[in-house]
């Protein structure tokens, strides 16, 4: 043991005792968490003069095989290396080999923990018949990519390495910058059940004995190789979605002949495929002002009775895309609309199965266009000739051109009326809203999606927010509605938003909702619509057909609203803090007159406004001496503490002959300074918006920008200024900042009104004896049950 000397010991105490606690300065820069800015990518968050990014383009062929459910495919990719650095060998994905027994997703999966396995609190939380169909039809299902060959220009056969869902060609010559090189691959896979296996594509059966096929995924596609992180050769998990370099693909699909095909890209040979009627009508629809029938809903039923024995081969070609996929179905109806975007000629076109209809003739469509008309709006016009909404299995799911979407009506078995909920109306025109969109965020836009799901789900759910509300007033359960992710910001499952696609808990909410939210919150209270809507667009129009990460993103935004947000991309995106905004304290000043006839009375009028002591009220009538005795009252009977004197007049006037007249003014203005102490309890820096209520009943909005926590991040006093006293204040009136716990947000506080709801005790709950002798019911009965519950 050391032993130190009392001055020294006493020295030390004082020190620790006294030493400031360490300071959270919520408004650092993020120079420790961006990488650093170069020639490649500049620290204004746009490209700089080093710029590059790789190319491939493609020549494919593809067979449907309808009755075996595969697809057999062959092509050739070139790829050009912009790089500036030279590459030994190249990387490939294979997205089809999720489904191969060995992938990672599957030898990866766990179930949710033992209890809610073995004993689920809810038929809603318990384990449902599809749920155990999908996990033993995986463990039997022959899916994945068979690489079938890997050849050069020249016929040779190229060494190729297969890891899952991965593989690496090993090129017979490095590839230097500038150059390219050409390869030819061909494959063959098993097309999965969309509904029992899931995935981004797959077929679906129908009562009819029909299939209708959403191809994607279908072919092996350049992984993407790029300056912040090399090839992009993450293995495909099934959250963390993909990034895909540009290029020009010449497609073509051969399917049943009496099968529509949808697809990426224009049709190059209508002539060959589409009846003369058809070719009509589509002329008809690029100059229409509403949606015209291509295929209809009688022309689809005829096919679908009867099968063709031949083919026929739609040829397809699409200029600048990242991916390529496409449907097909005897089933499919088909309308289009022309619309103009910028200087390119949109066609807009749905194609769906009767049991699309009545909502998709009337929604799917209409809502393409309406997407175009908005997103442009706010990003940029959409370049391409076609853009394709398709009814099939998959609930929701983007590609270039083309998008695949879920909603459909219901079938009464017994009677076959078709109904559709409100809910499965607003889904369809908002998956559809949504989808459309992602042609822009990440088709266009293109971010790492392997990397970063928020810059493309949340980017796009944001922009798709505004487009609802453009479509009609009151479109419920807006995502980019702060009021809509409080209940996730007060959880503790969650882990912030700038993580890995694949490491992320409560994925919709995280990926989805919160960076959604965020930015209508940036939009809204921050920045202001109009700095907003800048700045946002200018990324768009400074990334588009180029790859921007997250530091792009966050300095262009900085940079062209000329705003430092730092402190809000630190809070929102890099911490699972959330707002919580308490109103804590509030004190009332106002300035003193000197005036002692004035002053004296605002005391008088305090002491009398006290409340009276429990004594005092019922002492009150009691028959008092000097009220016996009136010769005992004297000048302090007559006079109270409050009374002026001479004294404090000639203290008064000699005060005011000091003053000059604007201090004289000063003391005149009658203003109310009242003080309101603020308290951070989520730890989330925000702008105050503050509803001020006088006593007139005048209500008025300070906002007060977030840096008012700079020094003090923690809790802070504000001083309002008014010309009558405060009355009533509400810390985010309207809800627009997320705040978590409103009850604390109210200056008097407000009760919170609920429901309280009462049960009927259940006796004799279980009684063997009594459900034993139960009558069993007939077929007729249970079928007369179903009918009379609600869907």
């Amino acid at each position: 043991m050391i032993r130190l000397p009392i001055s020294l010991a006493a020295l030390c105490l004082t020190a620790s005792a006294f030493a400031a606690a360490p300071f959270d300065d919520k408004f650092r820069q993020l120079d420790e968490l961006l990488p650093t800015p170069g020639a490649i990518r500049t620290a204004s968050g746009a490209p700089g003069h080093a710029y590059w990014q790789q190319r491939a383009d493609y020549t494919m062929r593809a067979t449907l095989d309808e009755s075996r459910r595969a697809i057999t495919g062959s092509g050739t990719i070139t790829y050009y290396n912009n790089s500036p650095d030279t590459l030994k060998y190249l990387w490939v994905q294979l997205d089809q080999n999720i489904y191969k027994p060995d992938s990672d997703a599957r030898q990866s999966a766990t179930v949710a923990s033992r209890q809610a396995w073995e004993k689920p609190r809810s038929p809603e939380e318990g384990l449902k018949f599809d749920g155990m169909r999908s996990m033993l039809t995986a463990a039997d299902f022959p899916g994945g990519f068979n690489i079938k060959s890997v050849k050069d220009s020249g016929g040779r056969p190229l060494a190729h390495t297969i890891n899952k869902t991965m593989m690496r060609i090993d090129l017979l010559q490095a590839l230097k910058p500038g150059a390219r090189v050409s390869f030819s691959v061909e494959w063959n896979y098993n097309i999965n059940e969309q509904k029992v296996l899931g995935g981004r594509s797959g077929y679906e059966k129908f009562d009819d004995k029909n299939d209708l096929f959403e191809i994607a995924q279908w072919f092996p596609r350049m992984a993407a190789y790029y300056d912040v992180y090399g090839w992009q050769h993450k293995q495909f998990l099934g959250a963390g979605e993909f990034t895909l370099e540009f290029g020009d693909y010449d497609v073509q699909i051969t399917v049943p002949a009496d099968h529509i095909v949808a697809s990426t890209g224009e049709l190059l040979n209508p002539g060959e495929v589409l009846t003369a009627a058809q070719r009509e009508r589509l002329k008809q629809a690029r100059t229409s002002k509403k949606p015209v029938i291509i295929a209809t809903q009688a022309e689809a039923e005829a096919r679908e009775k009867q099968r063709a024995t031949g083919t026929k081969t739609w040829h397809f070609r699409a200029r600048n895309v990242r991916d390529f996929a496409f449907a097909s179905s005897r089933k499919f109806i088909w309308d289009a609309q022309g619309i103009k975007s910028g200087n390119t000629d949109v066609m807009a076109m749905s194609y769906y199965p009767k049991e699309g209809n009545p909502l998709w003739e009337r929604y799917s469509t209409h809502a393409i266009v309406h997407t175009i008309e908005q997103y442009n709006k706010y990003s940029l016009d959409y370049p391409y000739p076609v853009s394709i909404s398709v009814n099939g299995p998959v609930g929701g799911m983007e590609y270039p051109m083309i998008t695949f979407n879920g909603p459909r009506p219901v079938k009464d078995k017994k009677t076959g009326e078709l109904t559709y909920s409100k809910r499965t109306k607003y889904g369809l025109i908002g998956v559809i809203i949504h989808e459309v969109g992602h042609n822009y965020f990440p088709m266009i836009v293109n971010s790492d999606e392997r990397q970063w799901t928020w810059m493309d789900e949340g980017l796009n759910s944001f922009v798709q927010s505004l487009a609802q509300e453009a479509w009609e007033e009151d479109w419920s359960e807006m995502r980019g509605h702060p009021r809509q992710i409080t209940d996730y910001m007060r959880s503790r499952n969650q882990v912030p938003v700038m993580t890995n696609s694949e490491s992320l808990l409560q994925f919709g909410n995280n990926a989805y909702a919160k960076p959604a939210a965020a930015l209508n919150i940036l939009r809204e209270s921050v920045l202001g619509r109009e700095l907003f809507d800048f700045a946002f667009k200018e990324y768009a129009q400074r990334w588009k057909f180029k790859r921007p990460t997250p530091a792009d993103f966050f300095r262009t935004m900085e940079d062209a609203s000329g705003t430092d947000l730092d402190w809000f991309w630190r809070g929102w995106f890099y911490t699972t803090d959330a707002v919580d905004v308490s109103v804590d304290g509030i004190t009332e000043y106002t300035v003193s007159s000197k005036d002692p006839e004035v002053e004296k009375a605002w005391q008088r009028a305090r002491k009398q406004a006290e409340p009276m002591s429990i004594t005092d009220q019922r002492n009150k009538g009691m028959v008092r001496r000097v009220d016996q005795y009136p010769e005992l009252k004297d000048f302090y009977n007559q006079n109270d503490d409050f009374t002026v004197t001479n004294k404090d007049r000639n203290k008064y006037n000699e005060t005011m002959a000091d003053l000059e007249d604007w201090e004289k003014e000063l003391l005149k203005s009658g203003k109310h300074l009242t003080l309101v102490d603020f308290t951070n309890k989520g730890g989330l820096v925000t702008p105050l918006v503050v509803e001020i209520e006088l006593k007139s009943g005048k209500k008025t909005i300070e906002r007060i920008p977030a840096e008012v926590w700079r020094y003090s991040p923690a809790k802070i006093t504000k001083l309002f200024i008014t010309d009558e006293p405060i009355v009533g204040l509400v810390q985010d009136p309207y809800w627009e900042t997320a705040d978590i716990d409103v009850s604390n947000n109210a200056w008097p506080r407000k009760a919170e009104p609920s429901r309280l709801e009462l049960f009927k005790t259940e006796q004799d709950k279980n009684n063997l004896m009594r459900d034993y002798n139960t009558k069993l019911k007939t077929m007729e009965q249970k079928d007369a049950d179903k009918s009379e519950k609600p869907e």
